[in-house]
C-alpha cells in the first residue's frame, strides 16, 4: 500500500488557479516597471516549486526512482506517465529557470515577459487535472 501526501499535492496544486490567473494578468498589462519585474520572478518561482513539490510526493509516495536533481524530479513522473509527455520540454524548461532566479537573481534579465510566462497559464491548470488523475487512477 502507497502512502502518498494527497493533503500536501492538494494544497500545492489548488495554488494554481490563482497562479495562472497572476501570469495572465501580468502578461496582459506588461510594462516591465519593477513590481512587475519581481511579480514575474515570484510567479515563475512559484510555479518552479509547484511542480518540483508535487513531484517530490508522487516519487516519495508511490516509491519511484529517487531523484537527483530538479530536471530528474520531472522525468522521473514523466517517465512514469504522471502527465503527457507532450508536457515534459515545457516543465524541464521551467525547473531549468531555478538557479537563476534563486541564485543567479542579480543577473536575470528581469526587463522583459519571460516566454514561458504567455505558456503556463495554460500548462499549469492541466498539470494540475494530469496529476489529480494519476493519483486517483493509482490509488484505486
Amino acid at each position: 500500500m502507497y502512502y502518498v501526501n494527497q493533503e500536501q499535492i492538494a494544497v500545492r496544486l489548488n495554488s494554481i488557479p490563482a497562479l495562472s490567473e497572476a501570469m495572465k494578468q501580468l502578461q496582459e498589462q506588461w510594462n516591465g516597471d519593477i513590481i512587475q519585474q519581481l511579480a514575474q520572478e515570484r510567479a515563475l518561482h512559484l510555479a518552479i516549486e509547484i511542480v518540483t513539490d508535487v513531484g517530490s510526493y508522487l516519487i516519495d509516495g508511490f516509491l519511484m526512482r529517487d531523484a537527483s536533481s530538479y530536471d530528474d524530479i520531472v522525468e522521473i513522473t514523466a517517465g512514469e506517465g504522471v502527465y503527457p509527455a507532450e508536457m515534459t520540454p515545457l516543465l524541464l524548461e521551467l525547473v531549468s529557470l531555478r538557479r537563476p532566479l534563486v541564485q543567479q537573481y542579480f543577473e536575470w534579465e528581469s526587463q522583459q515577459l519571460h516566454p514561458l510566462m504567455k505558456q503556463l497559464p495554460q500548462l499549469l491548470p492541466q498539470f494540475k487535472q494530469a496529476v489529480e488523475q494519476y493519483v486517483a487512477k493509482e490509488l484505486i
